[in-house]
């Protein structure tokens, strides 16, 4: 029997209250909606990845998130570049739970942004989206500050996301240096520990 997009973007988002998605969705399933993604901007006459979900503020908020917890350096490149954002869009298509979480967070998160600087995040100063970032990036902040709650479980969430998107990317793969399962004829072991 064959599954179909459908069911594999939902079986994707099965853990949306649980957390991470590496930790029960096989790697085949996530590489299959970055394939997904893929074969859609291929498709698109400007190569450009249409969001399924977030409305184009939203996704370049999301854009900008990704960046912040996943950047490019100079030892690899980043969530952007991953696709990220577009794997977390379209498994979020799928998803109410990550819908809710999501687009609830990001809803928070401009909303909170103009109560004290007077514009949403992408207006912000970098200063001032660190500073929000650094607010929402702990949960003893929210223990300290009750109104950070809702912020602080969507960044969590979206850590997890981010960080799925961009390790089960043909780029993040790489970065691991993942080669397979793959046969060993010998296994040396550990290497020797200095001075022992």
């Amino acid at each position: 029997m064959s599954l179909s997009r459908r069911d594999i973007l939902k079986s994707l988002t099965m853990t949306a209250v649980t957390g991470s998605v590496l930790r029960v969705i096989p790697l085949e399933a996530a590489a299959y909606a970055h394939r997904m993604v893929q074969a859609e901007k291929a498709a698109a006459e400007d190569q450009v990845y249409a969001p399924k979900y977030f409305s184009p503020h939203a996704y370049k908020t999301l854009q900008a998130l990704c960046q912040s917890i996943i950047p490019s350096d100079d030892d690899a490149k980043g969530a952007i570049e991953a696709g990220a954002p577009e794997f977390i869009d379209l498994i979020t298509s799928e998803n109410q739970d990550y819908q809710l979480a999501l687009g609830g967070g990001l809803m928070w998160l401009d909303n909170t942004c103009v109560d004290r600087y007077g514009k949403v995040y992408l207006d912000c100063t970098p200063a001032q989206q660190k500073e929000i970032l650094d607010l929402v990036a702990y949960r003893k902040n929210a223990k300290q500050d009750p109104s950070l709650g809702q912020g602080v479980e969507f960044f969590a969430l979206l850590r997890k996301l981010t960080a799925d998107g961009y390790f089960t990317s043909e780029i993040g793969i790489a970065y691991l240096g993942y080669i397979g399962n793959t046969f060993v004829k010998e296994f040396p072991g550990c290497p020797p520990v200095p001075g022992l």
